[in-house]
């Protein structure tokens, strides 16, 4: 299966990509926003460390057994609840880790006001 090409765009580019195709459950549309590295890291809540392309698939395969993931960031300011990993690549701007946590309603006031963080 041929990999899927995206224009080289930005991190946010990335990210829109990768919820929309969460959004989907389109699994070749989201794996696409992956770095082509072997040592791509993702945990979703609660879950464990997944490494590389075949562990990351197959929990996000799972996931769309019934149908998109309505997930979608809130108070964007990169620093909370996910943290994402952008990497540059021959092909543009991909995904190198993704760790996402529950959240939670309230922040304290300290993150709340915080600026956003891009490194």
């Amino acid at each position: 299966m041929a990999k899927l090409k995206m224009p080289p765009g930005t991190p946010d580019d990335t990210e829109a990509a990768f919820y929309e195709a969460l959004h989907q459950a389109d699994i070749d549309r989201l794996m696409a926003c992956w770095a082509d590295e072997d040592e791509i890291v993702c945990v979703h809540p609660g879950g464990p460390r997944l490494v590389g392309h075949a562990a990351v698939r197959a929990a996000f395969e799972a996931m769309f057994a019934n149908g998109g993931v309505q997930a979608n960031p809130e108070r964007v300011r990169r620093l909370v609840a996910a943290s994402i990993v952008y990497v540059m690549t021959g092909q543009g701007w991909r995904m190198g880790v993704h760790h996402s946590s529950p959240g939670s309603r309230t922040e304290p006031v300290e993150v709340a006001d915080a600026r956003p963080l891009l490194h």
